[in-house]
C-alpha cells in the first residue's frame, strides 16, 4: 500500500468528512452549487452563511458535502476555486446527465469505486476494501491495523481522528439508526450496496459474491481505470491481478474469482471486441485493444454508458 501512496505522490487522509457519510443528493447539490456561479466557483461556496442557506444544512455538513464531492471526483478543487469534472457533467448536467438524482445502482457502485480504489482522500475506505483480508472484522481491528500503518511510516494522525474516520467509513456501508436531522436519518448512499453486514457483538462481515446489481459497464469502467494507473501494464492483464491486486475491481467490489471471470467474459461483447478474455494452457488473461493508456478517459465513459442504457 505504501508504494502506491508514494508512487502517486498522494498523502493519506483520515478526515474532512466531518463524520458524515455520503448521502444520496449531496453530489448533485455540490455540482449545482459549483456550476450555478461563474467558473471557477469561489471557495466560499461551501463555507460561511451562504453555504448554510444554499445547502439547507449546518456548517459542518456543508463542509462534508464539499469533501464527498471532491473525493468522488464530481467536483475538483483548483488554485482558483472549485470546478465541475467531466464525470460530474456526465452524471448531473441538466437535461443531459445520466443520473440527475443518484437513483441508478450504477452511480452508487461507481461512487464506491471512486472512494475505495485509491488511497487519496479516503484512505480508510481504500484500506478496508483492499488491505483487510479477514472476512469478519470489527472497529478495533481496523483502528489497530491503521494505527500500525501510521506509526510505521511516521504519519501524525491522532487516535481520536482515526477512530472517527473508521466509524464514518463503517457507517457509510452499515447505517446507524436515528439521528438529529432529516439528512442524518436518510440512508447513506453506499449503504444500498450491501457490501458489509453487521453481525452480533459489534462485528462486521464482507459480503462477497457476484453482485447482481453491479452493471457490467461499471465493472468495465473500473477495469480500465485500474489499468490506466499502471502505465507499464501494456495490452495484456493477468487474471490474478484483476481479481486480487490492491485497487483492482475484484478486491474493491468484493467479487469472487468466478464472478470476475464471468464479468471479463461478458466484456468482449460489451466492448465490441476491444476487451477480450483469453484462457488457454492454464493461463487466464484479458487483452485490450483500442486507445492508449493515457487516453482512456473517453473510452471509460463509453463503457460506462452501457450501464445507463
Amino acid at each position: 500500500m505504501t508504494e502506491l501512496l508514494l508512487e502517486q505522490d498522494k498523502q493519506p487522509q483520515f478526515s474532512g468528512h466531518e463524520t458524515f457519510p455520503l448521502r444520496q443528493l449531496w453530489l448533485r447539490k455540490a455540482y449545482d452549487a459549483v456550476t450555478e456561479t461563474r467558473e471557477p466557483a469561489h471557495r466560499s461556496v461551501f463555507a460561511g452563511e451562504d453555504a448554510i442557506v444554499r445547502f439547507g444544512v449546518g456548517k459542518n455538513m456543508a463542509m462534508s458535502i464539499r469533501f464527498w464531492a471532491t473525493a468522488c471526483g464530481v467536483v475538483e478543487e483548483t488554485k482558483e476555486g472549485y470546478v465541475p469534472t467531466g464525470l460530474g457533467h456526465y452524471l448531473f448536467l441538466p437535461e443531459y446527465g445520466r443520473d440527475l438524482y443518484c437513483e441508478h445502482p450504477a452511480t452508487t457502485w461507481l461512487m464506491h469505486w471512486q472512494v475505495a480504489s485509491t488511497p487519496e482522500k479516503t484512505t480508510t475506505w481504500w484500506y478496508l476494501f483492499n488491505h483487510v483480508v479477514q472476512q469478519v472484522f470489527d472497529r478495533e481491528h481496523l483502528v489497530k491495523s491503521l494505527s500500525g500503518f501510521i506509526t510505521e511510516y511516521k504519519l501524525r494522525i491522532s487516535l481520536a481522528t482515526l477512530k472517527r474516520d473508521v466509524e464514518c467509513c463503517i457507517r457509510s456501508y452499515v447505517p446507524r439508526l436515528g439521528g438529529d436531522s432529516p439528512e442524518e436519518m436518510s440512508e447513506p448512499l453506499l449503504g444500498e450496496l450491501g457490501l458489509i453486514q453487521q453481525n452480533a457483538k459489534g462485528t462486521f462481515e464482507f459480503r462477497r459474491g457476484a453482485k447482481k446489481s453491479l452493471p457490467d459497464g461499471v465493472f468495465a469502467y473500473a477495469l480500465l481505470d485500474y489499468w490506466s494507473r499502471m502505465p507499464h501494464a501494456g495490452s495484456v492483464m493477468d487474471f490474478d491481478r484483476v481479481a486480487h491486486d490492491f485497487g483492482s475491481p475484484g478486491r474493491v467490489f468484493k467479487l469472487d474469482e468466478n464472478a470476475v471471470a464471468d464479468r471479463l467474459i461478458a466484456l468482449e461483447t460489451l466492448s465490441k471486441g476491444n476487451l477480450q478474455w483469453v484462457e488457454q494452457a492454464g493461463i487466464r488473461q484479458v487483452t485490450r485493444k483500442g486507445p492508449a493508456l493515457n487516453s482512456l478517459q473517453d473510452y471509460k465513459l463509453k463503457m460506462l454508458e452501457t450501464a445507463y442504457a
